[in-house]
């Protein structure tokens, strides 16, 4: 009865942590990848204006044109891209179902840096395509180089992801025009997911689509204001990619939510930069406080994930011990080929996250349980 597509997708990794979780109460939760923040007073004003305004029917296709022309601005002004086109979405997920039902057909080839954020790989097979990871291990830098290797005569799409989920790690300014150059050179279209350019640490967040016309560049308002509920996200690019976007959401989703979109306008006046300095001061905490533990990490620049390696076992067996410490933590090979680190989330409060680190001192003092 089922089709055979939804064999491509596989969520076990994430149902055996959630199964082995079920039994906990009141955990340390260090899982959640959403903002501990909720959404700005005035963009909620704003939304309950709208809505009581009667601005609750469908929208044209591609975003009101208020919102549509101020989110082309702010593209070309804060990332030095000029779109042919762009598409107001359903959150940048949504976006993303849309690019690869877009882009991909049966054997095409998408590159996508090991470790990823988990919807590239399955949404890459699930349209038939084969998703080609190239091993960012140990320090999760995409270069020019590491791309090449993998490049082949049916390489369609280059994903890249910046900051980056799950690892927090960036992008080097200086390393995107030799990207931008080899994706040229084997016309590529890039990818480019920055939902996360709010949270960028140690240097403002960078965009390939600077150096790279053929980018189809997404963002959106779920991690920068806390509207991961709302879903509402952009989507820009060449006018076919776009246009072939549209058509689809026009028979899908139909349009983002309205008084998201109304409200969106607000939100883009809104000032998060005390959000992204409260969580540059949570990253720098755990940060420091799983070195001074003994832990393996790469600091991160930017989103709120650290991505440390297990200091005993699988990750899925370091895991299922933390669970049973009342830590809960999510195993890398949910985002991965490889089973050897776990990501933390530090969108919580700062007493979650010293509570969280006084339980992974004590994880890795008692070392692998015994049997």
């Amino acid at each position: 009865m089922i089709a055979q597509r939804m064999s491509k997708l596989d969520a076990s990794g994430i149902r055996k942590v959630f199964d082995l979780a079920a039994s906990m109460k009141n955990p340390i939760n260090l899982s959640i990848g959403q903002p501990d923040f909720d959404v700005p007073d005035p963009v909620k004003d704003e939304a309950i204006r709208a809505i009581r305004e009667g601005k609750n029917r469908y929208t044209v296709t591609q975003g009101i044109p208020e919102l549509h022309e101020r989110l082309r601005a702010l593209v070309n002004e804060k990332k030095g891209y000029d779109p042919d086109a762009l598409l107001v979405t359903s959150g940048v997920s949504g976006a993303l179902l849309l690019a690869f039902m877009a882009l991909v057909d049966e054997g095409d080839e998408a590159l996508i840096p090991d470790p990823y954020f988990v919807m590239y790989k399955h949404l890459v097979g699930l349209c038939g395509g084969t998703p080609v990871f190239v091993n960012t291990y140990p320090d999760f830098k995409v270069t020019a180089d590491r791309l090449r290797e993998k490049i082949t005569s049916r390489t369609k799409l280059l994903l890249l992801n910046s900051p980056a989920n799950p690892t927090g790690s960036t992008v080097d300014a200086a390393e995107l025009p030799a990207i931008a150059e080899l994706a040229a050179e084997h016309n590529l279209l890039v990818l480019s997911d920055e939902i996360y350019d709010c949270f960028s640490y140690d240097m403002p967040p960078s965009s390939i689509g600077a150096a790279c016309p053929n980018t189809l560049l997404m963002g959106g308002f779920s991690k920068s204001h806390g509207m991961t509920g709302w879903r509402l996200g952009y989507c820009a690019g060449p006018r076919e990619v776009i246009a072939a976007m549209t058509m689809l959401q026009q028979y899908s989703f139909v349009c983002a939510p309205s008084f998201a979109q109304v409200a969106g306008l607000t939100a883009l006046e809104t000032d998060t930069s005390a959000y992204t300095e409260a969580y540059r001061r949570k990253r720098d905490l755990i940060c420091d406080g799983l070195t001074d533990a003994g832990y393996e990490i790469r600091k991160p620049g930017g989103a709120f994930y650290v991505f440390p390696k297990a200091p005993w076992g699988t990750d899925m067996e370091f895991v299922a011990e933390a669970i049973r410490n009342n830590l809960l933590v999510i195993p890398g090979s949910v985002f991965s080929e490889k089973n050897t680190h776990f990501r933390i989330s530090y969108a919580a409060t700062e007493e979650t996250i010293e509570a969280g680190l006084d339980a992974l001192r004590k994880l890795i003092r008692q070392g692998p349980p015994e049997g």
